[in-house]
Order: C-alpha cells, then structure tokens, then sequence
C-alpha cells in the first residue's frame, strides 16, 4: 500500500478552487484571453495596447532611485521602448543582457519618460506562435496560469474521453442556436483568432451560449427534484381551526391592531400548507416595517393548538429578543392558561438557566422556543417540533438552517417519523428573476403592503463636510423629546481604513450634547464586540427613551423598533450595501412624528465617490419601495452577494446572467420538471456533472 504524497502548492490551490474532478476542471472556463498568435511593430502600437513583439535589448541598468528598479531598454527596428522590473534578480539580468533577442508581452504605457511596459513577460525570440487564443483563467495564490492550463487541458480530455460529456439534454428539448457540448468546451479553452472578440467577451458565442443553458438546466433540475423529495416527505397536519376558542382566534381578538389585507392573505397561505401532510417550505417577504412578526405569531399559534412546539430563530440576539418581546406579549397570556411557557434559548445564557430552558423544551412545555442559534445545538432536544421559523434566512449558514431541519421529531399519528414545517422571513424582498432561479423550489408569500400609521422617511443625501450642520439638527429633535440613531460602519481596528469609528463619534457627540452637564441627554454606544449584556442594557435604555441618541454599528440593522426614534443618520454611508441601508431607514419612521434618515457620503481621498457608490445613494433618494431597492441592488450587486449564505457550498451561477439570459432560464424551467418525468436518468447525469453532490445544500 503505497502512502499518499503530499500535495503540492498548486495542487492546494487548485482544490481550494474545487477543482476536484476532470469535469470541474473542464468547466473551469477562461476569464479572458490574450492574443499572442501575431506580432505587432513598436512604431505601429498605441499607448494602453497590449501588445506581442521581438526586440534586441540595447542597454541595461539598475536604478538606485525611491525603488531599486531594473531598466532595459529594447529596440525591434521601429521604435524602442523601456522594460521596468522592480525585483532585480542576477538570473532576470543574464536573461535580459545586452544583445538577447527576446519575444516580449505586455500593456504599452506613454509618459514623459517615453514608452514604458511595466513588469511585461518575455522569452526568447524565435519559435513558432500560437494558432489559438491564449486563455485566462480564474485562479489564486500558488497557482501560476501555465500550471493552471495544462490542468484544464488534461482534465477536458480525460472527461470527454470517458464521456463525461456526453449529451444529457434530449433531442425534443433542443437548444436552438447553440453547439454541441464537447465542441462548445473544447472551442472556448482554445478559441481560434479569427472569431469575433466581442461575441467571445460579451458572451453571445453559440459555444457560451450552450454553456449557459447546461448550466442554467442543472440549477433549475436541482430546485425541481428538491420539490419533489419533499412531496414525498411526511409532516405533522396542523389542521386550520377556526373556532372563537381556538388559539389562533383568541391571538387575533388579542391583538391591538387589525391585519392588513395583505397579512390576511398571507396567514391563510401559510396556513393551508400547514394543514397538509408535506412539509412546507415557505419564504415569508414583507418590506422593512410590513409586519412579519404578527404573520409568524400566527403560523406559531395554529402549530401549537395542534399541539406540537415551534421554534423561532433569529441571526442576532437583539433580533431575537425583539421578537421574543413581541411574542410574549401576544402569546404568554394565553398559553399559560394551557400550561404552556414561551422560551428563550441564547449563546450568553448562564448555564443554569440555559439548562431549564433545555428541560422545558424536552418536556413539550415549553410549546414556543425563541432564541439564536443556540436552538440548533446537540444538547437541545424538542418533544413535538412541527413549525421552524428562521428569521433573515440569508444571513444563517446553509449548514445551521439543515440542522434546525434535521432536529429529532416524535413520531406522527400513523408511526410515521415527520419532517418540521419551514417558514423562513426576510425584509429584503426578491426579485423576480432570482425568485424563478435561486428560489424555485420555494413557494413565497410576500406582504406588499405596509400596516396604516408609517410616517413616510425623508432621505438625504449630504457630504461629511456639513457634519455640524446634522449634529445641529440631532440637538433640535433631542430637545423636541424624539430620539436619534447614528450608524457607522466600523469599529477600531476592525479594518485598517482611516474612517471615524463609533467610538469617536460617541465621543464627539456626548461632547455636543453637553456631556458632564445637568441633564445633559445620554448618549449609548452599541457594537458587536460588546457582550450581550452590555448589549442588553443599552438597548432597553433607548427602547424606554431613557436614552436620547444611540451610536451603533450594524447590530441595529434589522428588528429593532422603537417609535419615538426620528432621525437616522448613516455615516460613511457609500460603504453600506443598498439593501442594508433601506434596512437601517427602517428604523425610523414608526412613530407619529416626521422621519428622516440622512446619508452622510465622503468622498475619500480621490474626492469623488465611485459610480457604484452614487447609483446606491441616488436609489435610496429616489424610493422607499423595498421591491424596486431589491431590483436595483440585484443590478448592482449581481445575484452572489445578494443572495448571501443560501448557496454556501453549492455553486452560483458562474457562466448565466439572470438579467441578459432570461430566455433561457425560461428554456430551463420549462425543460427541468419534463426531464426529471421522461428521462430520469439523463436528469441525473446533468445534475452529477454541474453540481456533484453539492445540490443538498440548496435544500435549505
């Protein structure tokens, strides 16, 4: 038995890629590619070219300047130019000695120092030129791109040889206008010249257009199938009771506000899943302020009438206790009557307490469980769990949200073993295209209205130079009785940029306001390196209105509610994301009292913001509509980002663009449910060759 050797530096690299299989490495396509099929002569190139020529080096230096530097400077018989390196090495020098012909590549810079090309590659003159487009590709740290091609080279003709790539996609569902797999992935790791570059670049190319639709298929079979394992799957009826004493019934008479419509319709949507015997899998959207909450409470009201727990988990512990808050105030008083008590689970809880917590939801007394997440770890063990509600579902790791699935259930009615029910919320509505991708095997429920009584939110858009004049105005709502939050990006060391951070801006606005003074009004700090009791008691001081302005980081992005809060100042507000900074505006605005919420911009060192930076500030100027903020940052962003942790451990989409290839997500909607009836087997060969075994990770 021979012993495993131990991988080289490119080989980690490349792993850390996932380029695992011949297959990955065959669909590890180029990012660009460069043409050294030709050459080109000096005189004839302009400035900001890339270019390939032959030249004899005339002379050579080292500088002793600011940067020991390498000159050489080389002549094709048109012009001459400088080579620059700023690492000087004796064999870089004996390569590039006086009177070497040498076949030389890189950008043509100009300048008063005459034509320059910095750090270019270069070889020995002569030999013959490649006859196709030299391709790059993506690549990291450790993994030179020579290593790198001969890799993907390899592993393509291993793959088509043991007919990896063999059609998968049936004859009756053609894709009209594109090229057959082999030739499409043998023609784009080594494109003739002659082909159109834009075509190649903007990738309209038959070859990337068959790319597209593979790739795009994969993903929509792997949605269609994950619906289908849960068809099958068995979970507890939560029947609908409608009856005044009924749980449900009672919470709403309870309540002391009336549902929307739009909630009304989205609590009967939930509720229907909940009746039947297959476990939901919802996504429940609302804008900033829709009233999610309420929705949940309702879902979590029908789950125990029936009997079962249900758990509700939030990403922070000040989300969390917002919503333990509100649910303990709508469903304690009627639960208690039955025996039943709400819990909370936390990371910061005292042992002992987190111990009795532990024991109430074993027993099944403890009917509702809200908590961090604390409520997925081994020692917790629910009796009866038939509901889980994930809150900000995007910012849970694909790996928590399958064990809040996976928890142990007691057996159903017919000694069946159940699968949880699933409602996951988030306040950052989906665009449409990503909800028929990413979310396909999801049914989503989205509350489209907000509840009467929001105070619509007046935004700025202001530069830091006026930061007197918004202190001015935090002083004028203070002394008016309202309350200010100011939100920063940072805190000390967290990241090495020169941005005022939170504790200075506490500083500097306890000093504003009068710090030291009789009655001066306080001034909170609040930020993720503080522990959760810390956290605790300065956000019940600004809850009660104790405090007058609290200095934050992004730990108040979401959930936290209080009405008296008037003015919400964002600093450094080009760092934020789009959605994140709607988020933030959703603080405000819940009371009575005239909002607003100020986006103080700076323009850094290069006194201008970046064009990215500007189209986020002008969106959230120009409207309050969480759709449409949705829409944009998808535009912006791109679906990676946007779509957080929901993909960790399973590929985006990597060649598809959801915004210029939507007919052919449209193509593979159609295409995927047809192919997993007709042709179960080719649907399984598409998904092993796109996915692996990674598709579980879109069951969550």
């Amino acid at each position: 038995m021979t012993e495993n050797k131990p991988l080289s530096a490119p080989q980690k690299a490349m792993r850390k890629l996932g380029l695992v299989r011949d297959v990955d490495l065959a669909l590890h396509l180029p990012l660009r590619y460069e043409d050294e099929t030709r050459l080109t002569n000096l005189k004839a190139a302009r400035d900001g070219d890339t270019v390939q020529f032959e030249a004899t080096v005339v002379s050579q230096s080292v500088s002793h300047g600011p940067r020991r530097q390498l000159v050489v400077v080389v002549d094709d018989g048109t012009d001459t130019c400088t080579l620059r390196f700023f690492n000087v090495y004796p064999s870089q020098q004996k390569a590039l000695a006086v009177g070497q012909r040498l076949r030389i590549r890189g950008e043509i810079q100009g300048g008063f120092m005459g034509r320059t090309l910095m750090h270019p590659h270069f070889q020995k003159a002569g030999g013959p030129l490649p006859t196709a487009l030299t391709p790059v590709y993506p690549s990291s740290a450790g993994l030179p791109q020579a290593y790198l091609r001969k890799a993907v080279l390899s592993g393509l003709s291993r793959a088509v040889r043991e007919g990896a790539f063999d059609e998968t996609v049936p004859p009756d569902m053609a894709m009209p206008g594109t090229w057959p797999l082999v030739r499409a992935l043998q023609f784009l790791h080594n494109p003739t010249p002659d082909l159109s570059w834009a075509q190649l670049e903007d990738r309209t190319h038959p070859a990337w257009q068959r790319l597209k639709a593979e790739e795009l298929l994969a993903q929509q079979l792997s949605q269609a199938r994950s619906k289908q394992e849960r068809a099958v799957l068995r979970a507890p009826v939560l029947p609908i009771q409608s009856q005044a004493h009924a749980l449900p019934a009672q919470l709403l008479a309870a309540l002391p506000f009336e549902l929307t419509a739009a909630q009304r319709r989205v609590v009967e949507e939930i509720a229907r899943d909940l009746a039947r015997p297959v476990p939901m899998h919802r996504l429940l959207q609302g804008d900033v302020g829709s009233g999610k909450t309420v929705v949940a409470a309702m879902a979590a009201a029908q789950c125990m009438a029936a009997g079962w727990q249900c758990a509700l988990m939030a990403p922070t512990e000040i989300l969390a206790e917002q919503h333990f808050r509100k649910l303990i105030g709508w469903l304690e008083p009627l639960l208690l009557p039955q025996g039943w008590r709400v819990a909370w689970l936390t990371g910061s809880q005292k042992k002992k307490d987190r111990q009795q917590m532990q024991a109430l939801i074993a027993s099944g007394e403890a009917a509702l469980v809200v908590g961090t997440h604390a409520v997925i770890q081994e020692q917790v063990q629910f009796k009866s769990l038939a509901l889980a509600i994930i809150d900000e579902q995007h910012r849970f790791g694909v790996a928590q949200r399958l064990a809040l699935r996976s928890k142990t259930l007691a057996e159903g009615a017919d000694g069946a073993t159940c699968e949880p029910h699933l409602l996951m919320m988030s306040a950052t509505p989906i665009p449409r295209t990503l909800a028929m991708s990413y979310y396909a095997d999801l049914d989503v429920s989205t509350i489209d209205a907000l509840p009467p009584g929001r105070t619509p939110v007046v935004t700025k858009v202001v530069s830091d130079t006026r930061r007197d004049e918004i202190i001015d105005r935090i002083r004028t709502q203070v002394a008016a009785g309202r309350q200010v939050y100011w939100v920063c990006p940072l805190i000390e060391e967290s990241e090495a940029l020169d941005l005022s951070n939170a504790t200075e801006t506490h500083a500097l606005l306890r000093e504003a306001l009068g710090a030291g003074q009789a009655k001066a009004p306080q001034v909170g700090l609040l930020h993720s390196r503080m522990n959760e009791a810390d956290k605790k008691q300065v956000m019940a001081a600004f809850t009660s209105g104790d405090m007058a302005v609290l200095v934050s980081t992004t730990v108040i992005e979401v959930g936290v509610d209080v009405p008296n809060a008037s003015l919400m100042v964002i600093d450094h507000a080009e760092r934020f994301g789009l959605s994140q900074l709607h988020q933030l505006r959703g603080r405000v605005g819940r009371g009575a009292a005239a909002s607003a919420c100020v986006l103080m911009y700076s323009t850094g060192e290069h006194g201008r913001l970046s064009e990215t930076a500007r189209e986020r500030l002008r969106a959230m100027v120009e409207t309050h509509d969480g759709f449409e903020i949705a829409r944009r940052d998808l535009e912006i962003r791109g679906p990676g980002e946007f779509l957080g942790a929901r993909q960790s451990g399973a590929p985006l989409l990597r060649f598809a663009d959801l915004d210029t290839d939507q007919d052919w997500l449209d193509w593979a909607r159609r295409c995927a449910p047809l192919m997993l009836a007709r042709y179960p087997e080719k649907a399984q060969q598409h998904l092993s060759r796109w996915l692996g075994g990674k598709s579980d990770y879109l069951k969550a």
